[in-house]
C-alpha cells in the first residue's frame, strides 16, 4: 500500500524542488516542524497587494513532504493570500477529512490525495502548506499593526 503514496510522480516532485534556498529579505518567514518524523520545512515569503510576488524555501523533509513542498513552490507566485489559505484548508480537509482534492488551478495537488489512508503521513505532508500560512499571518499582522499605528 505504500507503494500507492510513494508513486512515480510523488517521487518525481520530491527530486526536482523549485525555488530551493532562502530569501536575502524576506517579508516574513515561517518554519513547521512535524516531532513524529524529524521533517522540517522554513518558508520565505514576499507579497504585494495581497499576492506572493517572492518565495524560497529550505525543505529538510521525507519524499511526502518533499513532494508537497515541490508542488508549493510551482504554485505560490502569483497566487493570492486567500487562495493559499483555501488551499492549505482544502489539503487538510482532502487528508483528514477524506474532503474532495483541490481543484482548478491548484488541480496538482490531488497527486497527495493517496496519503489520506496515512495518518502517520499526514503531518509532514502538511508542513509546506501551514508554513505558507503561518507566514501569511505574520505579513496580516504587520499590515494590521502599521495601520493601527498614527502617522
Amino acid at each position: 500500500m505504500l507503494d500507492d503514496i510513494y508513486n512515480a510522480r510523488i517521487l518525481a516532485l520530491a527530486a526536482d524542488i523549485p525555488r530551493l534556498g532562502r530569501l536575502p529579505a524576506p517579508e516574513a518567514r515561517a518554519s513547521k516542524h512535524s516531532k513524529l518524523c524529524g521533517s522540517t520545512v522554513t518558508v520565505d515569503l514576499v507579497t504585494e497587494g495581497g499576492t506572493v510576488t517572492d518565495f524560497a524555501h529550505d525543505v529538510k523533509a521525507c519524499a511526502l513532504g518533499q513532494a508537497a513542498s515541490s508542488l508549493m513552490a510551482r504554485h505560490v507566485v502569483g497566487a493570492s493570500t486567500g487562495e493559499l489559505r483555501a488551499l492549505r484548508d482544502a489539503v487538510r480537509r482532502m487528508l483528514k477529512e477524506g474532503g474532495p482534492a483541490p481543484t482548478g488551478k491548484f488541480a496538482d495537488f490531488a497527486v497527495l490525495e493517496p496519503v489520506r489512508d496515512f495518518k502517520a503521513r499526514h503531518a509532514s505532508t502538511l508542513l509546506t502548506f501551514d508554513a505558507v500560512v503561518d507566514a501569511l499571518d505574520q505579513i496580516a499582522a504587520k499590515g494590521e499593526t502599521t495601520e493601527a499605528v498614527p502617522a
